[in-house]
């Protein structure tokens, strides 16, 4: 369970989050099919950032409702929604503990990121039992569990600068983070949304050194708001280092997306 406050670990990251390399097309594909999403359907994005998920989705179903705690979270998806010309998405500032109080109508699909890992897992099983659908479902979407696929060799370049600036510890809001101990089919095991199925697919992402850079600062642990008046001289040694280790300026990252389904048995 997490103690960090949700609005506090990615304040200053909005701008910075499309430098994510998102999920895989297949994903999305095998939601639409896997739970019929059609303009008659409803789906709940909980922890919904910028809209990664609930864009493409969008797109697929009925209506989307995105929730995030951060309000510059829902600003950059607001305004990509208007972009895309996405009309059928509610944005709803809150998170996994005011959810429940929402009065939100049943829904086919609750989708959660990477935020599913902060919340306070087995509650929120057990508070979407009463909005998902009797045959609806919930579905993780996430880069895969530590250690499952090798990093890329720059990493450790930028690892040596972060910690230089931001010590070993790996930072989260005004505290630290410890990656939880139970892997997530453990804790649907145990939950109404028992029945677990779980798919893989990897490609590879190449980035400029301007994208690497500014993928960092979208992440809770360096972010702008953790290095303060300390980001430009981060900055700067990050590109030398960067620079220095790959002269191309080609940076290949090995990417996964993994979605776990869970449906009731």
């Amino acid at each position: 369970m997490s103690h960090h406050d949700p609005a506090a670990l990615f304040a200053s990251t909005a701008p910075y989050y499309h430098y994510r390399a998102g999920y895989d097309p297949n994903f999305y594909e095998l939601l639409t099919d896997r739970f019929a999403l059609g303009a008659d359907t409803r789906v709940l994005d909980l922890g919904t950032g910028i809209g990664v998920l609930a864009l493409p989705l969008a797109e697929r179903a009925g209506q989307v409702i995105a929730i995030d705690p951060e309000p510059g979270m829902i600003a950059e998806g607001r305004s990509a929604a208007e972009r895309r010309g996405l009309s059928n998405i509610t944005w709803i500032q809150g998170d996994s503990t005011t959810m429940p109080h929402m009065e939100l109508e049943p829904v086919r699909l609750v989708v959660m990121g990477a935020a599913f890992h902060w919340m306070d897992r087995d509650q929120i099983l057990q508070d979407l039992n009463t909005l998902v659908e009797p045959d609806g479902g919930v579905a993780l979407a996430s880069g895969g569990s530590p250690g499952d696929i090798d990093p890329p060799n720059w990493k450790t370049v930028v690892d040596e600068v972060r910690i230089r600036y931001l010590g070993p510890q790996r930072r989260a809001g005004s505290s630290t983070y410890i990656h939880p101990k139970e892997r997530h089919e453990q804790v649907l095991d145990r939950s109404p949304f028992s029945t677990v199925e779980k798919h893989t697919w990897d490609r590879i992402v190449t980035r400029t050194l301007d994208e690497v850079v500014n993928l960092q600062y979208s992440y809770s642990y360096s972010s702008p708001a953790q290095l303060g008046p300390d980001q430009a001289a981060f900055d700067s040694d990050l590109r030398a280092a960067l620079a220095e280790h790959t002269p191309d300026g080609v940076f290949h990252e090995h990417v996964r997306t993994e979605t776990i389904v869970a449906t009731r048995p």
